[in-house]
């Protein structure tokens, strides 16, 4: 039992048959054909005839707009619809490699043929160099590094945020282009 002040329970989704509460719809038939604009009564005699449902599609036109189908089929497709596009999404990690101020040179090409492939897949990579004791008291080595792995993938990638110092390490982050 509902007490007055209570408004009807709200549904998700197009309204459909008894639902559509307008004097007049624009009705397109079970074909894709436009019908023209008729009072809500006769659609829903249409679709009764067709042995089908008239379901709200445009509800913001004037008039609205109703189609003549198979709600079950319909409510299927648009749940196929949206299990394709979350199919379909890519979500974009962030990948990090770890560099030191005095990498040697074999290494460096180790971790860049890492960084092509992070970048191949659609990732974003985050290059954290760390510094350890007196490596600290030279940060424009850890930069001169971070502007030569910029210069390096400047081809595949662009600079989303830019080389600065986070308390022992020095932090960038590049992003596929």
């Amino acid at each position: 039992m509902r007490r007055p002040n209570q408004a009807p329970p709200v549904k998700d989704g197009p309204r459909i048959n008894e639902d559509i509460r307008v004097p007049r719809v624009l009705l397109i038939d079970q074909l894709g054909e436009k019908q023209g604009v008729m009072p809500t009564s006769s659609a829903l005699e249409a679709a009764q005839e067709a042995g089908l449902d008239l379901v709200e599609i445009v509800p913001n036109a004037d008039p609205p707009v109703c189609k003549i189908l198979d709600f079950g089929k319909f409510k299927f497709q648009e749940q196929k619809k949206k299990n394709e596009a979350r199919k379909r999404q890519k979500v974009v990690e962030i990948k990090e490699i770890k560099l030191r101020p005095n990498i040697d040179i074999h290494d460096y090409e180790v971790k860049s043929r890492s960084m092509h492939r992070f970048f191949g897949e659609g990732d974003k990579v985050k290059v954290t160099l760390r510094f350890r004791g007196r490596e600290l008291a030279h940060p424009e080595l850890g930069m001169k590094l971070l502007q030569q792995v910029k210069a390096d993938f400047d081809p595949v990638a662009k600079v989303e945020y830019e080389p600065r110092m986070e308390g022992r390490q020095m932090i960038m982050i590049l992003a596929p282009k």
